[in-house]
């Protein structure tokens, strides 16, 4: 059972205060909801009784936070090359609820965003969603701003990315890509 003013996350929505429980008639039937202040000043109407069933919990504590942020300093996990098992398979990641999850999605993502220089429109939704649930928890977690957290994930992401990609890239001979790619075989010069 939570209280008014707890922080809580609500899956697939990100994290939010609980504003006030409320006895509301739905659809015929009386119940004590839930009334969730959530990211973008929406607030959204939880059962009481059924919030753990699906997946409401309470917010990790600045130990859960740094973990997090770990997380994103590591390099990407293994992905399928198939967008459609991969948008599946990030979207089951997704659906738990779990921030450790979330924040691999939100690495992942951004990865392959760099890699290719864009995501499918689906992925991109997905990304976007992601870094809505996971900044709004950081930021609750970590009484901060989103927009500081929001700059936080992003520093995190862009350092690990160097530090596992750029390297990979940077080894490229570009020496020899070059003479290849302009200086003829045959013997012959072009002028």
């Amino acid at each position: 059972m939570f209280n008014v003013g707890d922080k809580i996350v609500y899956p697939m929505h990100g994290a939010g205060v609980i504003d006030s429980i409320e006895e509301k008639e739905v659809l015929g039937e009386k119940r004590q909801y839930y009334i969730l202040k959530m990211p973008g000043e929406v607030k959204v109407m939880v059962p009481t009784a059924n919030a753990e069933n699906m997946g409401v919990r309470s917010i990790i504590d600045k130990n859960g936070a740094k973990k997090v942020l770990s997380i994103l300093e590591k390099d990407e996990t293994q992905m399928s090359d198939n967008w459609n098992k991969r948008y599946r398979d990030n979207l089951e990641k997704m659906k738990t609820g779990d921030v450790y999850e979330v924040a691999d999605v939100v690495r992942n993502l951004t990865f392959k965003q760099k890699e290719k220089g864009t995501l499918s429109t689906g992925e991109k939704k997905m990304l976007d969603n992601a870094k809505v649930i996971l900044v709004s928890e950081l930021a609750l977690a970590e009484n901060s701003s989103n927009d500081e957290i929001e700059q936080l994930v992003e520093n995190k992401i862009d350092m690990s990315y160097k530090e596992y990609r750029v390297p990979n890239e940077a080894k490229i001979d570009l020496k020899q890509s070059a003479v290849n790619k302009f200086i003829p075989f045959d013997g012959t010069t072009n002028v």
